[in-house]
C-alpha cells in the first residue's frame, strides 16, 4: 500500500503549474508530466536491447512533452531522482535536469530514490537497497542512513518494528516486499514529492546523491 499520508496534497497554490518528473536511477525510468495537479502522462521504460534506460530520457522527455502540447519552457518545476542507484542513472536524471532548468529558466528540485520507496511502505518504512559489497543504502526512522552493513539492517529488519521495502537481491536476507516485483507507481510519487519539497529551486543546488564514491573511470 501506497503511504499518501506523508505527502500533503495541494499544501501549496498549484494552479497553473506545470511540473515534469523523471528518474533514471533505480531499475526502470519514470517520465511523469502535471499540470494543475492533474496526472497528464506516466511512462515507464525499461532496458532494451542492450541500451541502459537512460539512454531513452530526452526522446521520451520529447514525446510526452509533444502529446501534451506543452513546450519546454512551459515548465514550471522539474523533479528528480538524484540517487542513490545507478551511478549511470544519477548521472543522467541530473545532467539532464540541471541542464533543462539552466536552460529553461525553471525550479529544479530532488528527492531521494530511499524517501521515494519509503512511501510504498505504509508506515514505519524501512527501506534497504544493495550497495555492494556486503552493504545496503538505509532508510529508517524518517532518516537516510547511508551505506550500512547488511547485518546491522537484517537486525533492524528481525526486530519486527518496520515495513520492509528493498530490491531483489537483498530481499531473500531481509524480507519484505521488492519494490522491483511490484509496479507502484514511482514516477507518480516523486512528481508529489517534489511538488512540496522545500528550496528555492535553484539548479546550481542540485546535486547527486553518491552515498558511495563512483566507481573510476
Amino acid at each position: 500500500m501506497i503511504n499518501n499520508k506523508k505527502i500533503p496534497e495541494q499544501v501549496r497554490n498549484d494552479k497553473g503549474k506545470k511540473i515534469l518528473a523523471f528518474d533514471t536511477c533505480l531499475d526502470k525510468m519514470y517520465v511523469v508530466l502535471k499540470k494543475d495537479g492533474e496526472l497528464l502522462a506516466s511512462e515507464i521504460i525499461e532496458n532494451q536491447g542492450g541500451k541502459y534506460h537512460s539512454a531513452f530520457l530526452i526522446s521520451t522527455i520529447q514525446k510526452v512533452l509533444s502529446e501534451n502540447k506543452i513546450k519546454p519552457e512551459d515548465i514550471d518545476l522539474i523533479g528528480v531522482n538524484i540517487g542513490p542507484g545507478s551511478f549511470t542513472g544519477i548521472r543522467a536524471c541530473t545532467t539532464v535536469a540541471r541542464v533543462m532548468a539552466q536552460q529553461l529558466g525553471c525550479k529544479v528540485k530532488g528527492v531521494s530514490s530511499l524517501e521515494i520507496l519509503a512511501q510504498c511502505a505504509g508506515e514505519n518504512p524501512l527501506v534497504a537497497l544493495d550497495a555492494r559489497k556486503n552493504a545496503a543504502y538505509l532508510y529508517v526512522d524518517g532518516e537516510i542512513k547511508g551505506a550500512v552493513p547488511v547485518e546491522e539492517v537484517e537486525k533492524l529488519t528481525k526486530s519486527g518494528k518496520y515495513n520492509v521495502i528493498t530490491d531483489n537481491k537483498l530481499k531473500p536476507l531481509l524480507g519484505g516486499i521488492s519494490y522491483q516485483e511490484k509496479n507502484f507507481p514511482l514516477g507518480e510519487i516523486l512528481a508529489k514529492l517534489v511538488q512540496n519539497k522545500d528550496g528555492d529551486g535553484d539548479w546550481h543546488k542540485l546535486k547527486p546523491l553518491y552515498i558511495q564514491p563512483p566507481p573510476m573511470g
